[in-house]
């Protein structure tokens, strides 16, 4: 059936020259009837990657950053396609480059097409990680402690394992260095790094125990510290502190496992606990040093003997306990018996020569003094006067000579006289009957006995 026109139909342009004046929407008797079509997306486009290259093997993560990656359905590196990849958001996506080789181009696709841009990605032969060194090489088993690797090839490390357990946290420095703090863990394990190039060889790190402090020798010393002393125990290795209290000790070496050698800080009167710091951590308190002060002395009683020595004397102070030494002048008592803390009984040795000496005391706190002991020579008779007398004896007798005014004993032979100190020149005595004859007289005093000088006891005359 043909339909007729009232006249020609107008002739229209093409489509894509075709413009219509928009029609007011008060002047449409249908505004319902104009409709617009959504816009078209655009394609994906990728602008970079990091990083640029990676193994023949591929594994590695890649970042793709470009626009228009929101429903993103497939990343391809070259004719390979990603085994699995990420839409971080509109503008990244992470992928997972599979193997290949040579220099590829990366592209994305979606619904609204697949990215043109020529971006490339490098497939490259990356050599494994290498490790030289781990600082410190030890730790507490709870871990918690940084350590440092450092090698070759450490670039865009993925993972840090001591032995199978990977590292609390770790860091990449550069190319050769990673930092990485070390796990919980025991006994002595393999720090191993894994690159995309492979994983390093392993380097020895041990969970050390914690150091234990079993005895000190000495045990005790001077408040000015100085001296050294031996600690032992175990687990010492590495050892990074010793202290005495809460005072670092001025100097201290490992002398092996169980044995520390150490200079003891100055401290105050009393004791403290000893402790050793390791990789393990720090010993428990339980070994006693003591700080002792300088003995003192205040009293020597008898305070003068004999040059010969050989007697007992009584020492009164403080701070006598542990005495390892008693002397006087130079010379050591011959034997000395600690009493108290403020009395020694000792045995006074031979003097060289007449005189006072200093008397010291030595203890692990130190050498003191205060006062002195008198050496005194023998007495020395030169003459009697009469010198000679009856058989009777009751006849008076002047002694006369020298260090006499500490007369103890006037001797007649060997029997005893009445006798009086006039001075330290002169003694008179009174001569005890006795046979006929001569007979020694001898004088003692503290310092000894002096040596003979005749009288005679003369018989009367017989008429």
């Amino acid at each position: 059936m043909n339909t007729s026109h009232p006249g020609p139909d107008p002739v229209r342009a093409p489509a894509d020259q075709q413009h219509e004046e928009p029609i007011p929407l008060s002047a449409s008797r249908h505004p319902s009837s104009t409709s617009s079509a959504p816009a078209a997306a655009a394609p994906p486009a990728v602008s970079s990657l990091s990083p640029a290259s990676g193994p023949l093997g591929g594994g590695n993560s890649v970042t793709v950053n470009g626009t228009n990656f929101t429903g993103a359905t497939e990343v391809r590196f070259g004719a390979n396609r990603s085994p699995s990849f990420t839409v971080v958001s509109d503008t990244r996506i992470t992928a997972i480059a599979p193997a290949g080789t040579g220099a590829v181009q990366v592209t994305v696709t979606t619904a609204s097409g697949t990215s043109s841009q020529f971006v490339t990605y490098a497939y490259t032969q990356v050599s494994g990680p290498v490790l030289s060194s781990v600082a410190p090489s030890s730790g507490p088993p709870s871990g918690g402690t940084p350590v440092t690797l450092t090698g070759a090839g450490l670039s865009g490390a993925t993972a840090v394992r001591f032995g199978s357990t990977p590292a609390s946290s770790f860091t990449v420095v550069s190319d050769t260095q990673v930092t990485a703090v070390a796990p919980a863990g025991s006994g002595t394990v393999q720090i191993t790094v894994t690159t995309p190039g492979g994983t390093s060889n392993g380097l020895a790190y041990t969970y050390a125990t914690v150091p234990a402090v079993s005895a000190v020798s000495p045990n005790q010393g001077p408040l000015s510290g100085g001296n050294t002393v031996t600690l032992t125990g175990s687990n010492f290795s590495g050892a990074t502190a010793v202290t005495f209290g809460a005072t670092p000790a001025t100097a201290f070496s490992v002398v092996s496992p169980t044995t520390i050698s150490a200079v003891v800080p100055a401290g105050l009167p009393g004791p403290v606990q000893i402790t050793v710091t390791g990789p393990g951590g720090t010993s428990s308190p339980g070994v006693t040093y003591f700080y002792v002060a300088v003995p003192v002395l205040n009293d020597v009683q008898p305070g003068s003997g004999p040059l010969a020595g050989g007697n007992t004397v009584t020492l009164t102070g403080s701070h006598l306990l542990g005495a390892t030494a008693v002397r006087f002048g130079s010379t050591a008592a011959s034997s000395f018996t600690v009493v108290s803390d403020t009395a020694i009984t000792a045995v006074v040795p031979p003097g060289s020569t007449a005189g006072a000496v200093p008397v010291t005391v030595t203890t692990p706190g130190g050498t003191g003094g205060g006062v002195s002991y008198l050496y005194l020579g023998a007495p020395v008779l030169s003459a009697l006067s009469p010198a000679q007398g009856p058989l009777s004896g009751g006849e008076t007798v002047t002694l006369t000579g020298s260090g006499l005014g500490a007369t103890t004993s006037v001797r007649f032979g060997t029997v005893p006289a009445a006798f009086t100190v006039v001075s330290d020149t002169a003694v008179t005595a009174v001569a005890p009957p006795g046979p006929a004859g001569p007979v020694g007289v001898t004088v003692t005093a503290p310092g000894g006995t002096s040596a003979a000088v005749t009288f005679t006891r003369v018989p009367p005359p017989v008429i």
